[in-house]
């Protein structure tokens, strides 16, 4: 109720993007939904795949790993149960400029339900030195922020109202790294680092200034995790890759990104009837198609 003389408050563009986006997120399901149950009367093949929105996961070997015990991935899945399929597309040791080959296998234009949300996870191997071990995984940093740049621009052409999440690398741990080859390759450890902190941290601001320039949400692991005393071990379990800290702090920022943007997951319908909607006796009324 507004009082008399009392100029009404509109919603911001911010707050105007997030409710675009959650009704587009919900008539989608709606949508698939009724395809699904509709094709279900004819067919005994159900297409669960269009029942619940799509969160993808895109990105290196920290992706790929993020369903082990622990990971991030797994800790989304569990926090989206029965409200969203977590799907991993993560490929250990690729750059930005390898991505660019998996784009329309991933992410094909003319495929009808694209992902609600995906996350581009990209960088770490990005940002290994020229001259180094495992100097084929480079990719000049102009070139990287370009490639990331294109991947974005794809999966816009995807979809409009695809949340994107652009998520820098983590820090290196250069000690870390160090004692990792040592303990792999003894006295036939390389004896220059193959990252450096400071030029993974070029990339990550990179990563950064690009989400600044396209409006996208991003995570700068690389800043946050610094912050903590001791995140060297905290974090790393190699120098590089996450340990169940360090994937815990991945899973809370994508779930506060994905909260801003308007995706709590008790406002997500269930893919089927929750159990306490069920009548024991006439069980089928709750599977019966609702408009």
């Amino acid at each position: 109720m507004i009082a008399l003389g009392e100029i009404p408050s509109f919603p911001n563009q911010s707050q105007i993007k997030r409710l675009g986006f959650v009704i587009a997120v919900v008539f989608s399901y709606k949508y698939f939904r009724f395809a699904e149950l509709q094709a279900g009367e004819r067919t005994d093949k159900p297409k669960m795949d269009l029942i619940r929105p799509r969160f993808v996961l895109f990105g290196d070997s920290i992706t790929e790993q993020s369903f082990r015990p622990g990971g991030w991935g797994a800790a989304l899945a569990d926090t989206y149960a029965r409200k969203a399929d977590i799907i991993v597309r993560g490929y250990g040791g690729y750059n930005t400029r390898w991505a660019l080959f998996l784009l329309h296998r991933i992410f094909p234009l003319n495929c009808t339900g694209a992902p609600a949300v995906t996350t581009v996870f990209f960088g770490a191997n990005d940002a290994v030195i020229l001259g180094r071990t495992s100097e084929k995984q480079h990719v000049p940093i102009e070139e990287y922020k370009q490639n990331l740049r294109k991947i974005v621009h794809h999966l816009k052409d995807c979809s409009s109202t695809m949340l994107i999440i652009l998520i820098t690398p983590p820090p290196v741990d250069e000690n870390g790294r160090d004692e990792y080859a040592r303990f792999l390759y003894g006295d036939k450890a390389r004896v220059l680092p193959e990252r450096t902190n400071e030029m993974t941290g070029v990339y990550a601001n990179n990563c950064i200034e690009l989400a600044q320039e396209l409006n996208l949400p991003c995570v700068d692991l690389w800043s946050l995790m610094q912050k903590t005393v001791g995140w060297q071990k905290k974090f790393l379990r190699d120098g590089l890759h996450l340990t169940p800290e360090g994937n815990e702090v991945v899973h809370k920022e994508v779930v506060r990104v994905l909260l801003d943007a308007g995706l709590r997951p008790q406002d997500l319908p269930y893919d089927f009837p929750h159990h306490s909607d069920i009548d024991g006796k006439e069980p089928h009324k709750a599977f019966q198609l609702r408009n």
